[in-house]
């Protein structure tokens, strides 16, 4: 998942993108991710509900939902 975007929670302005910066591994209690203004964070995380990822930016603005390679909550209120 290295370099993967995902979408994460924020109580501001309900999602932040970021990126991830370390492999995760099965067990892991906490994602290294890099928000878009530069913040380095470790975001806790439940195995079994990871964040949502984030779509490549070519699908940004796409007017078709139904072309988004991830339709969640997120990707819908970004597009």
């Amino acid at each position: 998942l290295q370099y993967n975007r995902v979408w994460i929670p924020d109580n501001e302005e309900v999602w932040q993108s970021a990126e991830i910066t370390k492999n995760y591994k099965a067990g892991d209690r906490f994602l290294l991710v890099q928000l878009e203004d530069g913040t380095e964070l470790s975001y806790p995380v439940d195995p079994a509900a990871l964040p949502p990822l984030r779509n490549p930016d070519i699908l940004v603005g796409e007017n078709d939902l139904t072309a988004l390679s991830y339709l969640h909550e997120p990707a819908v209120l970004h597009n």
